[in-house]
């Protein structure tokens, strides 16, 4: 009996080993499901580059040249890398960061051109360059230089292996600058031979952008020359534009690593970084780190699916998903903030780049499911926000507030976290910063608060309808904030407030219509225009702008069957040639624009209606025709996770259709299965039966075993773990009519 008992032991402790080596091949394996390319052509705006999961740091290939197409640093079908720098901005419209740019040069080559403002540059191929998570490689082929990078949350790491050259150089240059940024002062000190300090200072987005850093190199440089404005200098050197370059002998195959340390409030947070997080030189050590940082992350949902491709597009947008928001903090907790002062964030993490107005609508209901113990550092750094500002953050990046785009959309993020049960923030400071941003004078709050609407102007970007839209989905949130803390006179106010849809409403034209300061409507009126009184939209687009009342705006139009043809047409009124498209409408499905944010519940509608085959044929359609696994895969600007964060919604089979009610409305289940690791510990199921690209209909759908006769889930059910099964068809179940949730009813 005891030797059969070893070799139970020995067999239970072999399978366990054999289950533990699964799960690391397993992580690897979801990792080489990424790819980064996804969105660097088109108009994407994404970069390829190493960072890990919320870092500070994105390392990634700049081409050097200004414009729309390489607002990330990289455009897919450029053929130059003019060097690597070490912050990256996520799918935005608006270009910032590309900070301390560096580039390795030797005597092979020195041309220059102007169009990169005369510096080093080299060609490159896609052949000879790759990119996984946490690394990015590619060959400088002029100089025949292999240039690697990988990260860690605050260190960028480089390894450059070099041909035998004695004229190698490392280029640092500080004065680099891209599209919106541009350096206001720059820093240089060389402590020795491996270490060199400073600080980057620019403006541009950001106004007020800081970047202090530690550069260290695994081998000594013989020396090294410092410019001023293009003008020898000596260390310590300040001025707006400052480089420095390291001179080296190299033989055949040598390598040098390069590592810095950065931290957005001082030269001493820089080095904590490196200290901490990088204090060694083995770069393959922390690729790897990085590597399994992501493995962990990915492998919260565990997908299987017949189609790899759809596989890696998949694993690439949740991958894309938690490239923002970026860690603010260094070490010891301080950070520059939106004060201007340099702060101290105790007991969390401080993050910032809340790009509020895209993420607010499934990014951030995303991260309750899958991050929900970094939700909470990311709510307290809102508040934070408010404590510097007095105002919650609208579109904030490092350390400052951009106020770019509407809405006062951290309420709906802070209001979904709190009734979601996540903890760890003063739920009365938030209740406060929500009041004070839907009551500030600024941004046209004053009208609106004082007519029921934002009246229409003659500004540019006037977005009246857009902002009343916005304003009033806010100001519900505020609402159910006010009812659940026992606010009764605040909750009559703003539930009062969310109803102002009605006012921008006209019945003559069936739209969201702009609307005088006297009270009439405008007279020269084309839905499908993309006039200056829509937020980068049409009144097609933002007509259903209403994610709290759909059924009061479903009784305001005339009834379901009137509703419906409307929803109808949104997806039929094709754009004629002669109509004039701005840049970010893209991804069109007749009137809906996939490619942008205001339409991305609009699909899930019907199911409000009792038309839910309709949304399970649209959300299909969208899922295999708007995202794809090339570098033009994505049909719009990323926008710092939410274009991904639809994507990896809508794959699982549902979506928060209004964000902040803890409900998720189904659409059409991409996968075949998922397994959701949720960081409680618990797991929820999802399961597809027959499901194929013909069987893309709903026919029955059981939660744990039972059967359910509605078209939701809610969050509370997702994170009790469990499983979900759809049961798949080729033809619409019209018999069984399932229920949706009430928009303005909470499920907490």
């Amino acid at each position: 009996m005891k030797k059969f008992g070893l070799i139970t032991l020995f067999f239970a402790m072999f399978l366990l080993q054999c289950k533990e080596s699964a799960d690391v091949s397993n992580q690897v394996k979801l990792t080489s499901f990424v790819n980064p390319f996804i969105g660097t052509d088109g108009p994407g705006n994404t970069y390829p580059g190493a960072t890990v999961p919320f870092g500070m740091v994105q390392l990634s290939p700049d081409i050097g040249i200004s414009g729309w197409d390489r607002i990330a640093g990289y455009f897919y079908q450029d053929s130059i890398i003019t060097g690597f720098s070490h912050m990256h901005l996520s799918g935005t419209g608006a270009g910032d960061l590309y900070d301390i740019l560096v580039m390795p040069t030797n005597s092979r080559f020195s041309d220059r051109i102007e169009a990169n403002h005369f510096k080093p540059f080299s060609s490159f191929s896609h052949e000879k360059e790759s990119a996984s998570p946490g690394y990015y490689t590619v060959d400088l082929l002029d100089y025949g230089i292999k240039a690697e990078l990988t990260a860690t949350e605050r260190t960028g790491i480089h390894r450059y292996t070099f041909p035998k050259d004695d004229s190698t150089q490392i280029h640092i240059d500080l004065g680099y600058s891209l599209n919106w940024d541009s350096p206001t002062e720059t820093h240089f000190n060389v402590v020795d031979d491996t270490t060199i300090e400073g600080y980057r200072k620019s403006t541009g987005w950001a106004k007020d952008q800081r970047v202090y850093f530690v550069i260290k190199v695994s081998k000594p440089f013989n020396s090294y020359q410092l410019f001023k404005n293009d003008s020898l200098s000596k260390s310590p050197v300040t001025g707006k534009n400052t480089k420095i370059i390291l001179d080296y002998a190299t033989e055949e195959g040598d390598q040098i690593i390069l590592k810095t340390g950065l931290s957005t409030a001082t030269i001493k947070g820089a080095y904590k970084s490196l200290e901490v997080e990088a204090p060694h030189f083995d770069f393959d050590e922390i690729r790897s780190q990085a590597e399994s940082k992501w493995g962990t992350q990915l492998n919260k949902i565990n997908i299987t699916i017949a189609d790899d491709t759809k596989k890696r597009i998949f694993y690439t947008m949740l991958y894309q998903s938690m490239l923002a928001p970026t860690l603010l903090s260094d070490h010891n907790g301080d950070y520059k903030g939106a004060n201007d002062s340099i702060m101290n964030a105790q007991e969390f993490d401080r993050y910032d780049t809340f790009s509020l107005w895209d993420t607010y609508r499934a990014a951030h209901p995303l991260y309750t499911i899958m991050h929900p113990n970094r939700v909470s550092d990311m709510v307290n750094s809102m508040l934070a926000h408010y404590k510097e500002t007095g105002l919650l953050p609208v579109w904030s990046m490092q350390g400052n507030e951009t106020n770019m785009m509407i809405g006062y959309h951290a309420v709906p993020v802070i209001v979904d976290a709190y009734f979601k049960g996540i903890d760890g923030f003063d739920a009365d400071l938030a209740y406060e910063a929500c009041i004070a941003s839907a009551t500030d004078a600024s941004r046209q709050i004053d009208e609106y608060m004082a007519l029921g609407y934002v009246p229409a102007g003659e500004d540019e970007d006037d977005w009246s309808v857009s902002k009343t839209l916005e304003y009033a989905y806010d100001d519900w949130c505020i609402a159910q904030f006010a009812k659940a803390l026992g606010k009764t006179d605040d909750y009559n106010t703003f539930i009062k407030r969310s109803e102002n849809w009605r006012n921008v409403y006209n019945t003559n034209s069936t739209f969201m219509h702009p609307k005088l300061k006297d009270g009439t409507f405008i007279s020269d009126f084309d839905p499908k225009d993309y006039s200056p009184y829509f937020c980068e939209s049409n009144a097609w687009q933002y007509f259903w702008s209403v994610q709290h009342n759909i059924e009061g705006l479903t009784e305001a139009l005339g009834g379901n069957e009137v509703f419906e043809r409307k929803l109808d047409s949104m997806f039929t009124l094709n754009p004629l040639p002669e109509d004039i498209l701005p840049i970010f409408s893209t991804g069109m499905i007749g009137q809906y624009a996939h490619g942008n944010e205001p339409s991305h519940h609009v699909a899930y509608l019907y199911n409000y209606i009792e038309k839910p085959w309709k949304t399970q044929k649209l959300v299909r359609e969208i899922l295999e025709t708007q995202y794809q696994n090339e570098p033009s895969g994505h049909c719009g600007n990323e926008d710092c996770g939410q274009m991904s964060s639809w994507y990896v919604f809508s794959a699982l089979g549902f979506y928060p259709m209004n964000p902040a009610q803890g409900v998720y409305a189904f659409g059409s289940p991409l996968v075949d299965s998922a397994s959701v690791n949720l960081e409680n510990g618990k797991a929820f199921t999802v399961k597809a039966l027959d499901n194929n690209k013909d069987n893309i209909y709903i026919q029955t759908i059981t939660l744990n075993g039972e059967k359910i006769d509605r078209n939701y889930i809610t969050h509370k059910e997702i994170m009790a773990g469990g499983e979900l099964v759809f049961n798949m068809g080729n033809t619409p179940n019209k018999t069984t009519r399932n229920s949706m949730a009430p928009s303005s009813k909470l499920y907490n």
